[in-house]
C-alpha cells in the first residue's frame, strides 16, 4: 500500500519532481558506488524519475529501476530494467543484486517489511545504502520555504525524524558501515522554485486552488532574480548479515 499523500502527490508533479529535484553530488556517487565493480547488479528501490538511476547507469552498473508511481516510472532512462513494484514487494529474485540504494524514500517505506525484502533480494554481503538530500535549515532560503511548506506537512512520513531507523535495530540483518555527508545546492530561478515545492508530495496533492496559492508564493521567493537552495547529501551504507530472511508479504 503506498501512502496517499505519496500516490497522489507524485502521480500529478512527476514533471515538476523531474524539473525542480537536485540531483546528487558527484563526490556521493563516487562514495557510493566504491565497494561495486562495473558491471555489478544494483537495485534503484522508488526510483521516481531516476534521478540516481542516471548516475548509476554512468558509472557502469547493470540497473534494475523499481518504482510504483507510472507517472515518475515514465521517465525512467530505457538503459535501465524499469519495473512496477514497491519495496514491501520487490519483483526481483532471492540473491539477485549486490547493492539496493535507496534515494530519498526510505521513511515512505513500511520499514520492518521493506528491510525483509532488500535482505531477501541482495547477495550474500550485499549493500544497502539510503541517500538524503536534506535542506540546510540554517539557510534564509530554506526558512521560507518551510514556513510556506510546513503548514500543509500534516502527518506525512519524514526523513527528519528517527522512527524510520527504529526498522533497521528491529531486523537485526544489517551492519552499519559507513555514513559521509556532501555539500549539494540549487540555483533556482522563480519557476525553479515553483517545481521544488510543487514536487513535494503533500503540496502536490493539495486541491487545485490551494496548491496553486502555493506555488504562487514559492515564486514569490525567488522574485525576479534566482535563489540558491543548499543541501546536505547524506549517504548512509549497511551492510547485509546472515541468511536471508522471508518477506513477511511472502
Amino acid at each position: 500500500m503506498i501512502h496517499r499523500a505519496a500516490a497522489e502527490g507524485f502521480a500529478r508533479s512527476a514533471g515538476a519532481y523531474e524539473r525542480g529535484r537536485p540531483g546528487y553530488p558527484e563526490a556521493a556517487v563516487r562514495f557510493l558506488v566504491s565497494p561495486l565493480r562495473p558491471g555489478c547488479g544494483v537495485l534503484d528501490l522508488a526510483a521516481g524519475t531516476g534521478k540516481l538511476t542516471r548516475p548509476l547507469l554512468a558509472a557502469g552498473l547493470q540497473v534494475v529501476a523499481v518504482e510504483p508511481v507510472a507517472q515518475m516510472r515514465a521517465a525512467i532512462p530505457d538503459e535501465a530494467r524499469v519495473l512496477e513494484g514497491t519495496a514491501e514487494a520487490i519483483p526481483l529474485e532471492d540473491g539477485s543484486v549486490d547493492a539496493v540504494v535507496v534515494g530519498q524514500a526510505f521513511h515512505w517505506f513500511d520499514g520492518d517489511a521493506a528491510l525483509a525484502e532488500i535482505h531477501r533480494v541482495l547477495r550474500p554481503g550485499g549493500t544497502l545504502a539510503l541517500l538524503w538530500n536534506r535542506r540546510v535549515e540554517d539557510d534564509a532560503v530554506n526558512r521560507a520555504v518551510e514556513e510556506l511548506i510546513g503548514p500543509y506537512r500534516a502527518g506525512a512520513p519524514t526523513h527528519r525524524g528517527d522512527a524510520w531507523r527504529a526498522a533497521f535495530d528491529r531486523a537485526a540483518v544489517f551492519d552499519a558501515v559507513d555514513e559521509r555527508e556532501f555539500a549539494n545546492s540549487q540555483r533556482l530561478d522563480a519557476e525553479g522554485l515553483e517545481a521544488r515545492v510543487g514536487s513535494i508530495s503533500f503540496i502536490a496533492a493539495l486541491a487545485t486552488r490551494e496548491r496553486a496559492g502555493v506555488l504562487e508564493r514559492a515564486r514569490a521567493i525567488a522574485g525576479a532574480g534566482t535563489v540558491v537552495v543548499r543541501y546536505r547529501t547524506q549517504v548512509q551504507l549497511w551492510r547485509a548479515l546472515g541468511h536471508r530472511v522471508s518477506s513477511p508479504s511472502a
